[in-house]
């Protein structure tokens, strides 16, 4: 089972930076490919990035790209995802998620497990 916790958000001003973890706590995650996405307050969701399961490729939104990283530590069943030269409009709760396929990563569909959220609040 797949039990998903992120940590790491909060306020920050534009330009700043904040990293973002996601644990997992149960003995499977390096099955899973990881994603991060994202929901602003009246939207819907958007996808930020994704990693497949060793962490050696990512895919990444081009909203973010160059901006954000993502990360996983295997041994730590945790992915990261670091957010630099924050902007106002990054402000949303941040999720993240796993699934078993690397197809479709930018689709909510078929990422089975989602975390509670985390939210990230960029001031201007």
């Amino acid at each position: 089972q797949v039990q998903l916790v992120e940590s790491g958000g909060g306020l920050v001003q534009a330009g700043g930076s904040l990293r973002l973890s996601c644990a997992d706590s149960g003995r499977t995650f390096s099955s899973y490919v990881m994603g991060w996405f994202r929901q602003a307050p009246g939207k819907e969701y958007e996808f930020v990035a994704a990693i497949l399961w060793g962490g050696g490729s990512a895919d990444y939104a081009d909203s973010v790209k160059g901006r954000f990283t993502i990360s996983r530590d295997n041994a730590k069943n945790t992915v990261y995802l670091q957010m630099n030269s924050l902007k106002p409009e990054d402000t949303a709760v941040y999720y993240c998620a796993a699934r078993r396929r690397r197809d479709g990563l930018r689709t909510l569909i078929g990422y089975d497990y989602w975390g509670q959220g985390t939210q990230v609040i960029v001031s201007s």
